[in-house]
């Protein structure tokens, strides 16, 4: 049910006291004086403390810096006329005692006839004694079809160079979903008067505007990523994965009746490139990447862990369609680990865990974990995740590619000139990220030589270097041991 429609029935149903989340005033104000004061044939009053009433038909800025004034002329004003009243900053008056009770007292008089109080204000603060009077309603931030209205009125009001072209228009749309119509205003016109059209330069703008509202609230970090699936050496099967789901979240996916992915949860050891993949995904998918650090959800007082966690979820899903990194999800979730914090971990993973199986909007989630042993069930059991790749030790073959891709980056003039096939045979049982430090040790070796480094210079890293598989074999064994199970698919 949409914003409007849902309003409605409460109106209808004479709901007395609706306390609406939302940080665009206006835009509400606009929404409800357009679309619901005309089916419905209500008036409409607007209060806030410094300006009073507007459009009052007693005086200009009444009870302005009165808020009991306000409730008083909402209960003495003709009653055959429906009318909502929506009062701005009363949030910070429910607490006063004299609010409180004239509240109360009118609420039988709101019940019976056709008035309604609307509260704004972008938190919740309700003192308890009211709390079964008022009903919540979130105001969604623009739609992609508000977006779209926009870009509209700005190509008809302005002239610019070049036409809006559909694809283009698609990915402007996308990357404002998230933002608040007055920013996303901002934003176009400061594109406009930077390059006089709209085109892809507009695009970095929305993300640095994204990535300012994103670092303001210390859960979620925005991470701008040049990582293709191109740098990621072997995964064949999940890249053939990601490869058929890569256009799941454009109009023609959507419109063609697909059901857009969960998401991932990546299993295997360190430096087997997991971190890399996530990054990858979003690169190659066009989406924002958002990267949650699970420690940041809790906090010392009470019920506040849960909190947060509800906040990283609506933050994360006002910004979808985009990509959220759950890093290292076992090293929070571990089972040894819960029952020592009075069950806050507990609660937080069940919330996590009910959004995961039950979110309806385009968030593609990519967990990741070293040890599959730690996660609970509620994390691996399907419904969660659309499915769970094991990334084992990289093969013969692979590591030649891993061995490309890092020479590749640092000599991209030159890399062909080392034997691969040779350093991959020598590093049997490294990982993507140990095979890239013993590029990095030739290179410093190489280095206060004052020569370039060669294939001789990588061998020795090479022999120098111990990987992990030998510093704990039986742990890689148990790793290594997970895919031939059968109970998770091989990358």
């Amino acid at each position: 049910m949409i914003f409007e429609e849902e309003l409605l029935v409460l109106l209808n149903a004479r709901y007395p006291i609706i306390y609406i989340l939302t940080i665009e005033e206006d835009r509400l104000e606009y929404t409800i004086r357009n679309r619901i004061v005309n089916k419905s044939y209500s008036s409409l009053y607007v209060w806030d403390f410094i300006q009073g009433y507007k459009l009052n038909p007693i005086k200009k800025e009444f009870a302005k810096r009165n808020p009991l004034e306000a409730l008083e002329f909402i209960e003495n004003i003709n009653s055959r006329t429906p009318s909502i009243f929506i009062l701005k900053d009363f949030k910070r008056f429910l607490k006063d005692l004299t609010i409180s009770r004239k509240l109360r007292n009118i609420l039988q008089l709101l019940k019976v006839q056709p008035k309604t109080i609307i509260i704004v204000d972008p938190e919740v603060q309700i003192p308890n004694e009211l709390k079964d009077h008022i009903t919540i309603l979130k105001f969604n931030l623009p739609t992609p079809l508000e977006i779209d209205a926009e870009l509209a009125r700005l190509s008809k009001s302005l002239i610019l160079k070049g036409r809006f072209r559909k694809r283009m228009v698609e990915k402007i749309i996308q990357a404002c979903q998230g933002l608040s119509l007055e920013k996303i205003r901002r934003i176009l016109g400061k594109a406009i008067v930077i390059y006089n059209r709209m085109d892809r330069n507009v695009i970095p703008l929305i993300l640095k505007e994204k990535r300012q509202v994103i670092s303001e609230t210390e859960l979620l970090e925005f991470w701008s990523v040049k990582v293709s699936l191109k740098d990621v050496g072997g995964a064949k099967n999940l890249k053939f994965w990601l490869t058929q789901r890569s256009e799941i979240f454009s109009e023609k996916a959507i419109n063609y009746g697909l059901v857009a992915p969960r998401g991932l949860l990546l299993i295997g050891s360190e430096g087997t490139g997991k971190s890399l993949l996530a990054k990858a995904i979003a690169y190659e998918w066009k989406l924002p990447l958002l990267r949650l650090d699970i420690g940041r959800l809790f906090a010392g007082v009470v019920g506040e862990s849960e909190s947060r966690t509800r906040e990283m979820i609506r933050i994360t899903e006002s910004l979808a369609p985009c990509a959220l990194w759950i890093d290292e999800m076992d090293k929070t979730f571990a089972d040894s680990e819960m029952s020592l914090d009075g069950g806050t971990t507990l609660r937080v993973l069940g919330t996590l865990a009910t959004w995961l199986a039950e979110k309806k909007v385009p968030v593609f989630v990519i967990a990741t974990a070293n040890d599959l042993h730690l996660l609970p069930l509620e994390i691996v059991r399907k419904g969660r995740f659309d499915e769970i790749f094991h990334l084992n030790i990289p093969s013969r073959e692979d590591r030649v590619l891993i061995f490309e891709i890092h020479l590749r980056r640092f000599r991209p003039q030159t890399w062909k000139k080392y034997d691969t096939k040779k350093l991959s045979k020598a590093s049997n049982k490294f990982s993507g990220a140990e095979i890239e430090q013993t590029v990095i040790e030739a290179m410093y070796a190489a280095f206060t030589e004052k020569r370039e480094f060669t294939t001789n210079d990588i061998l020795l890293a090479v022999r120098k270097t111990v990987p992990m598989t030998r510093i704990d074999p039986l742990r890689a064994e148990v790793v290594e041991g997970w895919s031939s199970s059968g109970r998770l698919r091989m990358a």
